[in-house]
């Protein structure tokens, strides 16, 4: 399972530095080598500061490699949520935020040589149902002060082959392959003498004074130590505890897939305010255009079997493009706020050394973007008016403790259910190939699962906070209910907010 922008890949960045022992130590580390942390790195790298950036896996693993790569200022529902929770002021700084996160993009891409598609976006009714929710948006959308318009009708030729009940517009919005964008920013944060790690994990940071010291661990086992005056922790949700962001961002994982599709392909960009969702564009390769079509999304772990909602999605693009062939598919996890505003900034009150940006809710292209413009500009001395919309510490958070107390109720229902029922619900059977079960006694769980053939025994018990994962059939890999960590069969660590893999079975 490789994303479309992962795969078949020629044009590779240079090869990462080695870090040997007189060389670890930066004035800024960067944790995370995806959209936000490779351009926060670079701003800073311009600036005259040494950046180290320490990439657990490798270049555009994560959200950034598996985006549907939409560089859009309409996005989905969310203005309406940001507007009834925070009013129009608040609504209009994000907006601003994302609008300079855009421009960044396309003015970097245009500079480089680099493909960009200027598209329309829409959210879009599939049912009359659906008709008062994007109606909303498109009132909160001129509150916010986005150009949008409404439409009846979508497409050239006054339609889609899909439900459409009317839908906000939005005018020259962007889409892109990120790869290149990624790969652009490796070369230049080399040129002006930043540094770049892949394979090693950051497990721990520590502070002693006016140093951070972060234990790190390489794909070969190897541990050691990097010291900084300041750290960023752009992985997706952070991997350090304090501030309690793992508490604040609700995880969840949605699907991609790539069709390539006789006759005319829809242009723009879609996506559904109605359930379940569906999110549209297409994409320029070597070979023709391909369509791309994501949906399917479920809370990380809560899902019985994401693989069904995935058939689902599939039946449905053939249904409406008929003779679409199946080219890739794929998988994100994405992190959504408790009050609907990304966190970027300090880790906790008063902290200048560590900071972290996380809760970009499915829309990290400009986001992310925005986070990294914040987030360099803070550390050299500056400050972003809009910046108040992203503060990871903000009064704002105040519209939120409703829902967080809901997220949080439902974590500990799940802490209590996933040690248990195990030894009830799957008692000893073997998993079919493709699937995996977690069984036995609360003081002796097991997890298994078979894959390919070879079956995976491993220790259930999330090194996180103690949760008990659950399979996912569609991405064949265990994830954990409460906080969103996920690993591979044989219990590797994929994604945190964990920073060690699922011990061994007995």
């Amino acid at each position: 399972m490789t994303s479309l922008w992962l795969a078949d890949r020629t044009n590779q960045p240079l090869p990462p530095r080695t870090l040997d022992p007189g060389n670890r130590r930066a004035d800024v580390v960067v944790v995370g080598a995806g959209i936000t942390g490779l351009i926060t790195a670079v701003l800073l790298a311009r600036a005259g500061k040494d950046v180290l950036v320490v990439e657990a896996q490798y270049v555009g693993a994560g959200a950034t490699g598996n985006t549907t790569a939409k560089i859009s200022l309409l996005q989905g529902s969310k203005m309406s949520k940001i507007v009834a929770k925070h009013g129009a002021k608040r609504a209009r700084q994000y907006v601003e935020g994302n609008t300079e996160g855009l421009e960044w993009l396309v003015q970097h891409c245009e500079a480089h040589g680099l493909s960009v598609q200027r598209e329309d976006a829409y959210t879009y009714a599939q049912s009359a149902k659906g008709v008062p929710s994007a109606r909303a948006e498109y009132q909160a959308c001129r509150k916010a002060g986005l150009d949008v318009e409404w439409v009846d009708d979508a497409g050239e030729d006054g339609g889609v082959p899909f439900p459409f009940h009317g839908a906000v517009k939005l005018a020259g919005q962007a889409q892109f392959d990120p790869m290149p964008l990624l790969d652009s920013l490796v070369v230049e944060l080399d040129e002006r003498g930043g540094r770049l790690v892949q394979g090693l994990r950051v497990q721990k940071v520590s502070a002693k004074g006016d140093v951070l010291t972060l234990r790190t661990r390489s794909a070969t086992g190897d541990e050691f130590d990097i010291e900084a005056e300041q750290c960023v922790l752009a992985t997706g949700i952070p991997i350090l505890d304090r501030g309690g962001f793992f508490a604040r961002v609700k995880p969840s994982r949605s699907y991609c897939l790539a069709y390539q599709v006789p006759g005319k392909i829809t242009r723009g960009m879609y996506i559904s305010t109605d359930s379940p969702t569906r999110s549209l564009r297409y994409a320029p390769t070597s070979t023709g255009d391909l369509l791309l079509v994501g949906g399917a999304g479920h809370p990380v772990g809560h899902e019985k079997s994401p693989a069904s909602s995935l058939a689902e999605l599939d039946e449905w693009t053939r249904q409406h493009f008929p003779g679409a062939q199946q080219k890739y598919y794929w998988s994100a996890q994405d992190y959504s706020p408790i009050d609907d505003l990304p966190y970027v900034g300090p880790i906790l009150p008063g902290n200048e050394s560590i900071f972290v940006a996380t809760g970009f809710d499915k829309w990290g292209m400009t986001n992310g973007t925005a986070a990294a413009l914040a987030l360099s500009s803070r550390i050299l001395g500056g400050r972003m008016d809009w910046a108040e919309a992203f503060d990871s510490w903000s009064p704002h958070e105040l519209s939120g403790i409703a829902k967080a107390m809901q997220v949080n109720l439902q974590v500990g229902l799940y802490m209590a259910r996933g040690w248990l029922t195990p030894v009830t619900r799957t008692a000893n059977r073997t998993p079919d190939d493709g699937d995996g079960v977690v069984s036995g006694p609360p003081w002796n769980l097991e997890a298994r699962c078979v894959v390919n053939g070879v079956e995976h025994r491993v220790s259930p018990v999330c090194p996180h906070l103690g949760g008990i994962v659950n399979w996912n059939d569609a991405d064949q890999s265990w994830e954990c209910p409460l906080h969103g960590s996920r690993f591979a069969p044989d219990g590797s660590l994929l994604e945190g907010p964990a920073t060690r893999g699922l011990t061994a079975s007995g």
